[in-house]
């Protein structure tokens, strides 16, 4: 595989990757350079997936944004957080979601905030298949990346129709998620419910079905109505 990049190569190379469309060989290499197995970046508010290193790391996302649970929801994800191990006590607050992740082969989550000055754009985070916590010079490399990706996440915006983007493909870069909100304000209309239940429900009907809640709003959204 050759010697991995510094991360100031990396750095150098973003604008050139993302121009490119290589997002998720830079994204798996920069899990590379921190430690991990793979990685992903989430949009605030909402969790929004802009871009991932592998099939995992979306699946993974996909877990905490259908259960609304895990360490990068919530004010858990306002400062760098390492769960060095899903299956110990510690991380029992995230039950559901650590049996599921370890149904993935996912032991230990790492999440790093992304922000520009005080304002928090999102989250940087990271998966590895072994418990164990990150190096200290590990931990400040995913920082630095991080740190490096605000302005891209102000600038980046859905503008290609390339056949190799969408849902499911690593490294894209698209608000995929926006089935999830249609299909959250039918069900609102539908039933007379707030949109927050209404997310509720259609978690419920996600989870219950062992599918991704981008999946069932889609299923929703092109087919019968779920029974809530």
């Amino acid at each position: 595989m050759g010697q991995p990049m510094t991360v100031r190569e990396l750095l150098a190379r973003l604008s050139e990757a993302v121009g490119a469309r290589g997002l998720s060989h830079w994204a798996a290499q920069c899990a590379r350079v921190c430690g991990l197995d793979g990685l992903f970046v989430s949009l605030r508010p909402g969790g929004e997936l802009v871009w991932f290193s592998d099939d995992t790391s979306a699946r993974l996302a996909d877990l905490q944004f259908t259960l609304g649970q895990g360490p990068e929801v919530g004010d858990t994800a306002d400062a760098p957080l390492q769960v060095t191990d899903l299956a110990a006590d510690d991380a029992g607050r995230w039950g559901r979601f650590a049996a599921e992740a370890a149904a993935l082969d996912v032991r230990a989550v790492f999440v790093w905030p992304v922000r520009s000055g005080q304002v928090q754009l999102g989250e940087l985070t990271g998966y590895r298949r072994t418990p164990g916590p990150l190096s200290a010079g590990q931990s400040a490399a995913a920082l630095r990346i991080a740190d490096s990706l605000a302005d891209r996440l102000l600038a980046w915006r859905p503008d290609t129709d390339d056949p190799r983007d969408g849902p499911g493909t690593a490294g894209a870069i698209e608000l995929h998620r926006a089935e999830v909100h249609q299909a959250t304000g039918m069900l609102a209309a539908r039933y007379g419910i707030s949109l927050d239940e209404a997310l509720l429900r259609l978690r419920a009907h996600a989870f219950a079905g062992g599918r991704s809640l981008t999946d069932t709003a889609r299923a929703l959204l092109h087919g019968p109505p779920p029974d809530t």
